[in-house]
């Protein structure tokens, strides 16, 4: 048993329409039109604050993402969602997804800036290199960019965007009404950029934000994406399967923080968990069953080959994947995804029939169906163990899903003194423990 770990554990509610699981929409209880509709995120969001949650987040891709006939499939704009659940909301962090490779950083350092004060400082950007042939193609590509060019023109786009964020000091707004002077503008700061991919003259047209800057989140645990994170992330989305595989990632990326001259802990690695809440183990078990009972195996089965760069023909229900999948080294993009789906599928000997199962509460990441106790004692050995520093938490049903464990496993968290009673700062970065980043022009000023 790992000795009790001192700190706070970092709880961030991922929303997903009706739910992670393949086939929630499915029950009664759900709302098929749920993902456009923005009462129920608000709810949602509700919920997770109710909870004390650190955050709540938001996933995004500039592409359909999936066959409409299995699930639904609308995705509204996240940083617009945001917008709507800031004034539903007035303490919980709002976390939404952009990617580098299909926007522009004035555009998005605005975009995300402004979203920070309208919330009073609650903002995170989680960073993603979009990848695939379908969304390339959305922006008059071709094809996708190589995962080596995403992650180079990515670095450019935040080195970009942190300019950008810095461009305004934090005493540019004098507003003296009397002297008719309204802010000093020698503390502005264009970006007079000008790099591989992107060209950037002005300085943004939005003050400096309540953060600084918003909280900077990654998604992705291939090389390059541990690389990336550990250059600029502090805060780390991950998929593991088993507590070693997480301690490893942990370790790892504490290695990674090292050398990139920064603390071994100055980022919270946050793993995916669907968590199945019941009264007893057999209830929990039996609900997690009855979700699975509702996919449909030949739609998940498109969606599988798609993700293994292989022909539907080559699954069979009722057999284990082939002996010969492509190697991580021929998969362009979500290589870290392909190695776990494999990985899990070769080390439980699964059928694909039971590897569609085990994928359909959460693409995935772990499961874990049990009573209150059950659940809280896998996060605290995770937690202690370090192999995470919270979870991301993706309820296979929402919004029942995500009421349960507010109502019956936070409580039980707050009690083992490893979760907040409640929120003690303002803001996302309050609420990780993260300090507010100095303005890099007034720094240069006060040290030349």
């Amino acid at each position: 048993m790992s000795p009790r770990r001192t700190g706070t554990l970092h709880l961030n509610a991922f929303l997903h329409n009706v739910g992670h699981h393949e086939a929630a929409w499915r029950l009664p209880e759900s709302n098929p039109r749920a993902d456009t509709d923005i009462a129920h995120y608000k709810s949602l969001a509700v919920i997770a604050e109710r909870g004390r949650l650190d955050s709540i987040f938001l996933a995004d891709n500039p592409k359909l993402t999936t066959d409409i006939r299995r699930r639904p499939a609308g995705t509204l704009e996240p940083t617009v969602i945001l917008t709507a659940l800031a004034g539903a909301t007035t303490r919980i962090g709002l976390i939404a997804t952009a990617s580098t490779t299909y926007n522009d950083p004035y555009n998005l350092a605005r975009r995300f800036a402004s979203v920070d004060h309208i919330s009073g400082g609650r903002v995170g950007w989680n960073i993603v290199t979009s990848s695939g042939t379908a969304a390339a193609r959305n922006f008059g590509l071709d094809e996708s960019p190589s995962h080596q060019d995403r992650y180079l023109r990515a670095a450019e786009f935040v080195d970009v965007a942190l300019r950008l964020w810095d461009s305004w000091e934090d005493d540019t707004v004098i507003a003296d009404k009397e002297r008719g002077v309204w802010g000093d503008q020698a503390k502005i700061h264009p970006a007079s950029h000008s790099g591989e991919f992107f060209n950037v003259a002005g300085a943004l047209n939005v003050p400096r934000c309540p953060q600084g800057r918003p909280l900077l989140v990654q998604a992705g645990s291939s090389q390059d994406g541990r690389a990336f994170a550990a250059r600029y992330a502090e805060a780390v989305f991950t998929a593991q399967q088993t507590l070693e595989e997480a301690q490893h990632f942990y370790a790892d990326m504490s290695e990674r923080l090292k050398q990139a001259g920064r603390e071994s802990d100055a980022v919270k690695i946050l793993p995916g968990l669907v968590p199945v809440v019941g009264a007893t183990e057999r209830e929990a078990r039996d609900r997690a069953d009855a979700l699975d009972r509702l996919i449909l195996p030949e739609y998940a089965k498109l969606q599988l080959a798609s993700r293994l760069r292989m022909s539907p023909d080559e699954l069979h229900l009722d057999r284990e994947l082939p002996a010969h999948l492509p190697h991580e080294d021929e998969i362009e993009d979500v290589k870290s995804r392909f190695s776990l789906i494999v990985g899990l599928a070769r080390r439980e000997s699964l059928t694909v029939r039971q590897l569609i199962a085990k994928l359909g509460p959460g693409r995935g990441h772990r499961t874990v169906a049990g009573t209150p106790e059950h659940i809280a004692d896998s996060i605290q050995l995770w937690f202690d163990s370090r192999a995470a520093d919270g979870f991301n938490l993706m309820p296979a049903v929402m919004l029942s899903g995500l009421e349960a464990f507010i109502d019956q496993v936070v409580p039980i968290l707050q009690d083992r003194g490893i979760f907040r009673r409640e929120y003690e700062g303002e803001t996302l970065r309050d609420h990780y423990a993260l300090p507010r980043p100095a303005n890099r022009y007034a720094t240069d000023r006060r040290h030349p």
